[in-house]
């Protein structure tokens, strides 16, 4: 029996990261194991990365839908740190991943420090220097993607790898409810949505995580990196296959399993 702690917990997620395998979920052996802990557990692997020569970029909301959340048992989106080794490259292809899974995305780069508590949509936007399109690929550790919301959370929000596009806009004049997006998988549409997806307005989530990590002491900082969640389901990447976004105002983002 693994004698669980936070250290151990994010050296065997680290682990099974590096080492492309997936295992059980962490609470089926450590029933303690409850979100304020899985999120000491993130920041715990957070201080193993940067160890060993990552750089802390920015953050990143999963579970931003309603509908994924009453799935996930939780009233409120997830968060997840993001490093500079998670940044896939335009000509690069993906890296060896357990299973990965691709969904469209709005990326904010920020221009300067954004602090909460009390961060309104508004407010938030106002610290965005450019938007972008993106694609993140999510990895989760456990096994068929089956965890609880405190294993997600501890696994750094089934972060992998994510592309942003090549066209970055300035916020003034978009109206990020109504960016539209379209996912393509092998030359086909499988799915659309818009940025209302996303909490009505990506710039709701972007103010949700300055209040969230308000509550810990921290902030967004000016040139960090925010994806904002989801904007779709995540669809399966098979090798070989090649994912697009194609968004109304952002431009287009590609990449090859």
């Amino acid at each position: 029996m693994t004698e669980w702690s936070i250290a151990e917990a994010a050296r065997v997620l680290l682990a099974a990261e590096d080492a492309g395998t997936a295992r059980g979920p962490l609470t089926e052996e450590w029933p303690g194991l409850d979100v304020r802990t899985a999120y000491a557990v993130q920041d715990e692997a957070l201080r193993l990365r940067l160890a060993r020569g990552e750089k802390l970029i920015g953050l990143k909301l999963g579970l931003t839908s309603k509908a994924k959340q009453e799935r996930m048992g939780v009233d409120r989106p997830v968060m997840a740190w993001l490093t500079d080794a998670m940044v896939l490259p335009a000509a690069d292809p993906l890296p060896k991943l357990i299973h990965p899974r691709a969904e469209p995305e709005i990326v904010f780069v920020l221009g300067s420090r954004l602090a909460g508590p009390g961060v309104t949509a508004a407010t938030a936007m106002e610290a965005v220097d450019r938007v972008y399109g993106g694609i993140e690929v999510i990895d989760s550790r456990y096994e068929d993607f089956r965890f609880a919301a405190a294993d997600t959370i501890a696994d750094n929000a089934s972060s992998s790898v994510f592309r942003a596009g090549p066209v970055g806009v300035a916020p003034a004049g978009l109206d990020l409810s109504l960016e539209g997006c379209l996912l393509e998988v092998d030359g086909a549409i499988v799915d659309s949505a818009t940025g209302a997806a996303v909490l009505g307005h990506p710039g709701e989530a972007l103010a949700l995580a300055a209040n969230s990590l308000a509550e810990r002491g921290l902030a967004l900082e000016a040139g960090w990196v925010v994806l904002t969640g989801g904007l779709t389901d995540a669809v399966p990447i098979s090798p070989g296959s090649r994912i697009a976004a194609h968004f109304t105002s952002l431009g287009s983002v590609t990449l090859a399993g």
